[in-house]
């Protein structure tokens, strides 16, 4: 997911930090607000839930950018 995230196409730099914690916790936090939490989907996310958080982060650092 890391790697799809750097992928992305928007300008800017975007910091991620993934830390590995117990029973397969996955959170995704931009800016501090969760954006994906593992444990209430119910599974980890497929490549259209990742396509859509890319679509936040991108959104995001638009919204910054434009500031």
């Amino acid at each position: 997911m890391a790697n799809e995230f750097f992928k992305s196409d928007a300008p800017g730099d975007v910091a991620i930090t993934m830390t590995p914690s117990d029973k397969g916790r996955l959170e995704v936090f931009l800016d501090g607000e969760k954006i994906f939490d593992r444990k209430e989907a119910g599974a980890f996310p497929d490549l259209s839930k990742v396509n859509e958080l890319k679509m936040a982060i991108a959104e995001r650092i638009f919204e910054v950018e434009e500031a």
